[in-house]
């Protein structure tokens, strides 16, 4: 271990240090706003020169994010943005937030890892502290960002330290938020492990250690795997339910009064959000290094990813029960966003549902009280805006689709006006 270690453990110690976070979205904004509340300071990176230029005028682009505060902090010079990557020498403690999406053929997608480790290296000094907040397989630590890092002619865990810690941001949640939801570490060595515990400590209620950076990846992916496919069960329960007229959400409901060996969970339209549709896929790619097939991982997401045509089959039927055929209809979907009440829609299956409506010829149209634009996604382009939900809108459309149930909603008042709803949330029986 070098001084600049030592020296960095007092810093640490003494809040006297400043903080760079890489990737300014749902995970690393929130993660700098909570760091700034603890009198720490924060240089942000992101490839987005809009997103910076908001930054340094204090104005959020995430809901749940205060403008206000930002501003204050940035009138404080306790926080400032930028998307010179030269200027990562600065910074003493870096964590690295950038996307880990798939590719086409969904497998795990690692080039904005791989660009941001490469950034790093080049201007990577003795006595800074790396942390790996991405979600991904077990062994990107040590296996992808190490030797970049490495190639700085720098040590790991002597030079420098190097750390993994997986991101845990629910946005929309008033209960949980980044401060108090407690946060697994794991580094390449003891002395990375104890940093980054210490450096964390110094802003998060809670800190678990664990003993390798791979058991801190793991972790992360049986969290979300275990959502995975415990809604894939319950998806294919509710498509047997309703084969067989029996409520699923009744059934649910009874369940969920055993006080015990039993949790909850909700069938929807598809997996949506930046980990949950994902995070399955990074398992299983590495699974098959080891020759070992994940069946029944693998079997969920094949469940999940076939509810939108599920749904859209559901929409056909309704719509053959009035005389009418989907091709030419005009179909309203609400609600954009992956979850209820955000406004983040990355992997929302109302991209898919959409899709596949235009496919089959209707005229396909949205809402979101949160979304006023649609976004340009990585698959998919609509270019539309936000409707109106006005009674003149709801009454002209042949179907309302109903993807994302936000609480902005008026139910009664869309039920009075709508000639068909396809409900995939149960929002109209609540």
């Amino acid at each position: 271990m070098t001084s600049g270690l030592a020296e960095l453990k007092n810093r640490i110690k003494q809040k006297e240090f400043l903080l760079g976070i890489i990737g300014l979205g749902y995970v690393g904004l929130p993660l700098s706003l909570t760091f700034l509340r603890k009198d720490i300071s924060v240089l942000g990176f992101d490839l987005d020169p809009g997103k910076i230029t908001k930054l340094q005028a204090g104005l959020s682009y995430i809901k749940h994010i205060p403008s206000e505060d930002l501003a204050n902090f940035v009138h404080q010079g306790k926080l400032s943005a930028t998307t010179d990557f030269s200027r990562l020498q600065e910074p003493d403690v870096i964590l690295i937030c950038v996307p880990t999406p798939l590719t086409q053929n969904r497998e795990p997608d690692m080039q904005f890892i791989e660009n941001t480790a490469h950034a790093i290296a080049k201007v990577l000094r003795p006595g800074q502290l790396i942390i790996l907040e991405s979600t991904t397989y077990p062994g990107t630590t040590v296996e992808l960002l190490q030797p970049i890092l490495e190639s700085s002619n720098l040590v790991a865990g002597n030079d420098f330290g190097l750390a993994y810690s997986p991101e845990r941001e629910d946005p929309g949640n008033t209960k949980y938020s980044t401060a108090n939801i407690p946060k697994v570490v794991g580094g390449i060595n003891q002395y990375s492990t104890d940093l980054a515990a210490a450096f964390y400590k110094t802003a998060l209620q809670s800190v678990i250690e664990v003993s390798s950076t791979q058991a801190a990846e793991m972790s992360k992916l049986l969290e979300n795997i275990f959502r995975s496919v415990n809604i894939a069960l319950v998806n294919e329960l509710k498509i047997l339910c309703h084969r067989m007229d029996i409520d699923v959400w009744e059934v649910i409901r009874a369940s969920s009064t055993k006080p015990f060996g039993y949790m909850p969970f909700y069938p929807g339209p598809g997996l949506g959000g930046h980990c949950i549709p994902i995070d399955p896929f990074y398992l299983t790619s590495k699974a098959r290094e080891y020759d070992f097939p994940t069946k029944f991982i693998e079997l969920a997401g094949e469940v999940n990813t076939a509810m939108p045509y599920y749904v859209v089959q559901q929409v056909m039927y309704g719509l053959n029960s009035r005389k009418k055929s989907i091709n030419g209809s005009r179909i309203l979907v609400l609600g954009l966003a992956y979850k209820k009440d955000v406004d983040d829609p990355r992997e929302s299956p109302s991209f898919k549902l959409m899709k596949l409506l235009q496919e089959k010829g209707a005229e396909v149209h949205y809402n979101d009280p949160h979304i006023p634009v649609l976004p340009r996604m990585r698959q998919y382009s609509f270019n539309l805006k936000s409707a109106d939900l006005t009674a003149e809108t709801i009454s002209s459309m042949d179907c309302i689709l109903l993807a994302t149930d936000h609480s902005a909603y008026d139910y009664q008042f869309i039920l009075d006006h709508a000639k068909l709803i396809v409900d995939t949330r149960n929002a109209f029986n609540g």
